[in-house]
């Protein structure tokens, strides 16, 4: 067997594995904590003030990419479908 046949084989089942493995992640969890203020629902910004909320995500919580991304292509699916 050609050894880049092989490279390519393995590159392509890896890609795979790892597409495949993050859509099941977002169709079971499709919520992250939020990044900006580590899913508390709040942030401060400066010192001895009040916390407001999260711009972000306003309760800690926010849709991973991949998840949006389902959503509007299923949304867009619906759409056209009517």
């Amino acid at each position: 067997m050609d050894p880049l046949l092989t490279l390519a084989s393995l590159t392509i089942t890896a890609a795979a594995l790892v597409t495949l493995g993050y859509a099941g992640l977002c169709w079971i969890s499709p919520f992250t904590r939020c990044q900006r203020c580590a899913g508390t629902g709040h942030t401060t910004t400066r010192v001895l003030r009040r916390p407001r909320a999260c711009r972000r995500c306003d309760r800690g919580h926010r849709l991973r990419t991949g998840r949006r991304v389902f959503n509007f292509f299923h949304r867009l699916r619906t759409e056209a479908t009517r």
